[in-house]
């Protein structure tokens, strides 16, 4: 499990990363959710690695 944290806003950033953001139901700074492990995951993250953080659980 992995849980990921939006730390930084979206706002100013291209249109693939807000929709990437959102894709991931991170909707206010300090808003959190956990997710399986995946390939698909770790691809979404690797987009937003700026923008969030990550920990496992």
């Amino acid at each position: 499990m992995v849980k990921v944290t939006l730390v930084k806003s979206p706002i100013g950033e291209v249109k693939s990363v807000k929709d990437t953001v959102a894709a991931l139901g991170l909707k206010k700074i300090r808003s959190a959710k956990t997710f399986e492990d995946s390939a698909t995951l770790q691809g979404q993250l690797r987009k937003v690695a700026h923008l969030v953080k990550v920990e496992t659980v």
